[in-house]
């Protein structure tokens, strides 16, 4: 499982709330619902909010052990 809650942690760190990074960012409000809820999103949303928030990959997201096996 893929967790977003380090986005969050980052984004506060950073002084960016999610009314800014929909309204300066135009980052869709349907993107952080997904990220707020672990959902899947793409490489190019990950690649948007890492270069927002001048932070690497690690820092938005980690992966968690579950029973996900294809």
């Amino acid at each position: 499982m893929i967790k977003y809650d380090k986005l969050w942690e980052t984004a506060e760190k950073r002084g960016i709330t999610k009314s800014m990074l929909t309204k300066k960012y135009n980052v869709s409000k349907a993107q952080l619902y997904r990220l707020r809820y672990n959902q899947p999103v793409s490489s190019n949303t990950l690649d948007r909010i890492c270069n927002i928030l001048e932070c690497d990959v690690c820092d938005v997201m980690e992966h968690i052990q579950d029973d996900n096996y294809f």
